[in-house]
């Protein structure tokens, strides 16, 4: 996936090695990849495929053994820990499947965390608008415990895009959800990158959930091996992924 501008994040020959040896195992193998602002990416592949790895990568949580990732005009893969934290609390937000709220804070406190690690204070008004803009403005004061799962979800989704990230990172969110509370997560998801242009990324194993994307990336032993279009309004999209997924574990 290319664009004709800078994307908003963009991999070259991306590689990742575990281990030493007979023991050395390729998690990404030469991954080169461009994805565009305001686009919803899901990636998607086998177990082993690399595609958690692969998000790690790009969001600067673990570093490549070689190749170059580039957020916001810096190639994070060069920087040392302390520089590479720094720029992810500036430029990119993180929705995992685990909520990770805090318990005993309420859900406006759980939204400021980010901005208090990063050593400044966010207005209140910022705060319920984060909460207005995931349908949350009626619960700021209520804790984790008090909320059903997709709501718990929709606060962390407040809590990442508090900073207004360059990129939304997110790792199977609706994998602890029900049916109901996925599409409730994922049509919101889907509003922030239509209105909002938020850029995002999505690992999930989920057809359902990547129909909500703009393209499916596919890995296969660290590499991508295919790409698919959604075509937005088409009803069996879930079903042409599930398809593709069966291919692709098929060869």
């Amino acid at each position: 996936m290319t664009t004709t501008e800078a994307g908003a994040i963009q991999l070259h020959d991306v590689r990742k090695v575990h281990g030493e040896g007979n023991r050395v195992v390729t998690a990404l193998d030469g991954v080169t990849i461009d994805f565009g602002r305001g686009s919803f990416t899901a990636i998607m592949g086998p177990s082993g495929s690399g595609k958690s790895t692969l998000l790690h990568c790009a969001a600067g949580l673990d570093r490549p053994t070689s190749g170059t990732v580039t957020i916001a005009g810096s190639d994070i893969a060069s920087l040392n820990e302390e520089a590479r934290t720094q720029l992810r609390r500036r430029h990119v937000g993180f929705v995992f499947q685990a909520f990770n709220l805090v318990g005993s804070l309420t859900a406006a406190q759980n939204v400021e965390l980010p901005a208090r690690f990063a050593g400044r204070r966010v207005p209140a008004r910022e705060v319920a608008a984060a909460l207005a803009a995931v349908g949350l403005a009626d619960r700021a004061s209520h804790r984790p415990a008090e909320l059903s799962g997709g709501q718990q979800q929709r606060v962390a989704l407040a809590r990442a895009l508090i900073t207004r990230p360059d990129v939304l990172f997110a790792d199977e969110p609706t994998g602890a959800l029900d049916t109901l509370s996925s599409k409730g997560v994922l049509s919101l998801m889907r509003r922030l990158v239509d209105e909002e242009g938020q850029t995002t990324l999505m690992v999930t194993h989920d057809p359902f959930a990547a129909s909500f994307a703009d393209t499916a990336i596919f890995l296969e032993d660290g590499r991508i091996a295919d790409s698919l279009k959604v075509e937005r309004g088409r009803s069996d999209n879930a079903a042409v992924i599930a398809a593709r997924m069966a291919g692709l574990e098929a060869r």
